[in-house]
């Protein structure tokens, strides 16, 4: 059983310290897909556009939300194997990242991890600013495991 919209929500905005400190917010948590938002306020470096940290944590957190709201808490869990994070432009404004994975996809996964304990699986991330330009991107590979593995 995947965690309620407002369950994952008070997960990805509170449960981190560092997370709830930089004031990401949970725009939109449904099975398969997953929008969070940074606001710049709070996250600025020495120039004034958003932290490298800061975008790479909003890279970061969303496969933690997609993995919550999408796959069987009780039955595995998740894990970040490698993030690697471009950086195109300087963030200005707030940013936000989406991520989304189709039913099949879920299921296939939920059944490799059952069958052979783990799998690895790839996600890519785009982050946006307020007039949706492209910022930054991100590919992460995540695993799921089966609790007891």
């Amino acid at each position: 059983m995947a965690f309620s919209p407002e369950q994952a929500r008070q997960f990805v905005e509170d449960k981190i310290a560092f997370v709830q400190r930089m004031g990401l917010k949970a725009e939109r948590l449904e099975r398969g897909n997953v929008r969070l938002r940074a606001p710049l306020e709070g996250n600025q470096n020495h120039i004034g556009t958003m932290y490298a940290g800061a975008l790479f944590t909003l890279a970061e957190i969303p496969g933690g939300a997609l993995f919550m709201t999408s796959f069987d808490v009780s039955r595995f869990y998740p894990i970040v194997k490698d993030l690697k994070i471009e950086f195109l432009r300087p963030a200005k404004t707030d940013i936000s990242c989406e991520l989304s994975m189709d039913n099949e996809e879920i299921e296939h996964l939920q059944s490799l991890a059952n069958e052979q304990g783990k799998v690895d699986f790839v996600l890519e991330a785009k982050l946006l600013d307020s007039e949706n330009t492209l910022v930054a991107q991100s590919k992460g590979t995540y695993q799921l495991r089966r609790v007891g593995s």
